[in-house]
């Protein structure tokens, strides 16, 4: 009996010696597949992102590239404005009429134009 356990395992022992000199690599579980090498760039891609570090914003950044805000001037209240002279002025004005300025000027009016009447047809003989 004890021969025949030894022989047993000196047989498995001498296969699988023989199977780890013709070793043909096997595909397990853990091999890499397209899937996982997606991965390994994703972790990459994310590692990089983590380790980036911006640059800190400084207040001279912005000269040149931002207008200055400059208030408007406050326009000028109607009781600061003179008037009395305003009304002065308009008083004074020429009062002008539709139809009499050439009357006013010494002028004739002008003639009335024609092209505006509709012309009567004739009848046909």
């Amino acid at each position: 009996m004890i021969s025949r356990a030894s022989g047993a395992r000196k047989a498995v022992a001498a296969v699988s010696r023989l199977a780890t000199r013709n070793a043909v690599p096997m595909r397990t579980f853990m091999a890499p597949t397209v899937s996982r090498r997606a991965d390994f760039v994703q972790e990459l891609y994310l590692k990089e992102l983590k380790a980036y570090k911006p640059t800190p914003i400084k207040e001279s950044d912005a000269v040149g590239q931002v207008a200055t805000f400059n208030l408007p001037k406050a326009p000028k209240s109607p009781e600061e404005a003179d008037l009395a002279s305003s009304l002065k002025e308009y008083e004074e004005m020429a009062v002008e009429v539709e139809g009499q300025e050439g009357a006013a000027a010494g002028q004739p009016a002008p003639a009335v134009q024609d092209w505006l009447v509709e012309e009567e047809e004739e009848p046909h003989h």
